[in-house]
């Protein structure tokens, strides 16, 4: 389905199915930021309140966790859309002449 870590191949290797239609645009990005916030918020609430580190290690621990968790849910999470889109027909609105 991929070329590359989020480009699209032009067809499936294994059907011929045509990705034309496959438009994920920012759906994706809204549920990573949704996703990814809700985990880092609530781990670094929990972590302050517990153990009450240094602002330093709240910065390290939790701009790197924000990165890999955003890093791998993004790729899953484009196929999940990019299926959804297929599965329920979605595509573009046409104008009808």
């Amino acid at each position: 389905m991929f070329d590359g870590f989020l480009a699209l191949q032009k067809t499936c290797e294994q059907c011929a199915l045509d990705y034309d239609f496959a438009d994920s645009a920012d759906g994706p990005a809204v549920f990573i930021m949704f996703i990814v916030g809700f985990v880092v918020v609530g781990l670094a609430m929990w972590v302050e309140f517990t153990f009450m580190p240094p602002i330093w290690l709240h910065l390290v621990m939790w701009f790197s966790l924000t990165i890999a968790l955003a890093l791998a849910l993004a790729r899953p999470l484009k196929g999940v859309m990019i299926a959804l889109q297929y599965h329920h027909r979605a595509e573009e609105g046409r104008r009808e002449k």
